[in-house]
């Protein structure tokens, strides 16, 4: 069966401490740990990487994968992370593949399976030069993790379901996989999340659960939405998921909004709901 989990960097928090007690509060015990705190982290500071695994060990919480964040992105608009966000970036090209290293190490000694991040717009067109430098450079990135026995899922949404199969194939890396995020389909007007969700299926390797309305204008951000009241359908979502990914992890994201633990401890309880229910949100 799969974990019901939360995405550490959703809570916000300051300190180990923090992080346990805001996941206790969601209800849960298991959480997507942001790893670029941990790397960075000087001995004896915040996010000490042995004070932090012996903090969650100590409250009974289980990190079931880690997330990384690419230098030097930019979410203020979608020009911006389309020319800042993940692998394309030139200029911080060295620094991404350093903290890759890194982090699949770091991810090593947690004891982690898998890494989630944002690849950056994968271009549509094949014939795209910038397709194939982002191609080259995600094959290093994965092979940098693979040398740890760690996977690493993609986060859907800056592509549409077709191009991330397609770049998945050229990849040709088994431990390449998806992190499918239905609500950033929506955020980024990338294709309907049911028919996303049923194309990725055999490379799905953890879900976030996150809800969206789509933007009124092209070229416009999505609103992020409390799960359940936005335009993902939940019903057919997690029905498909339970029937071709009952393993698969789910972790419940929450990007905005002023009372983070309540939202997702809706979203929790819509997920034991539609459990309870045999499948009916």
């Amino acid at each position: 069966m799969s974990t019901v989990a939360v995405c550490s960097w959703s809570l916000q928090p300051r300190s180990p401490a923090e992080l346990v007690a805001s996941v206790r509060a969601c209800g849960l015990a298991a959480l997507q740990l942001h790893l670029d705190p941990l790397r960075v982290a000087a001995p004896g500071s915040a996010w000490d990487e042995r004070a932090t695994v012996a903090a969650l060990a100590a409250a009974g919480l289980r990190a079931v994968s880690g997330m990384w964040t690419p230098e030097g992105e930019d979410y203020s608009t979608l020009d911006t992370i389309r020319a800042t966000g993940g692998l394309r970036p030139d200029r911080h090209w060295e620094a991404n593949l350093a903290a890759a290293r890194a982090n699949a190490a770091l991810a090593a000694r947690l004891g982690l399976k898998l890494v989630t991040f944002h690849a950056g717009f994968l271009p549509h067109d094949s014939r795209d030069p910038e397709r194939a430098k982002l191609v080259a450079r995600l094959r290093a990135v994965v092979d940098a993790y693979a040398e740890h026995d760690v996977a690493l899922g993609f986060e859907t949404g800056q592509e549409t379901a077709e191009t991330l199969e397609q770049v998945l194939h050229e990849l040709d890396r088994p431990s390449a996989g998806v992190n499918f995020d239905p609500a950033n389909m929506i955020l980024y007007g990338m294709g309907e999340p049911v028919a996303a969700l049923r194309r990725l299926t055999p490379f799905v390797r953890q879900i976030h659960v996150k809800d969206a309305r789509r933007a009124a204008r092209a070229g416009e951000w999505g609103s992020e939405v409390q799960v359940g009241t936005g335009e993902v359908d939940w019903r057919a979502f997690l029905a498909h998921a339970d029937r071709a990914l009952a393993q698969v992890d789910r972790c419940i994201e929450r990007e905005a909004g002023a009372d983070r633990v309540a939202d997702i401890r809706a979203a929790r309880e819509l997920l034991a709901r539609h459990a309870r229910n045999g499948g009916r949100p």
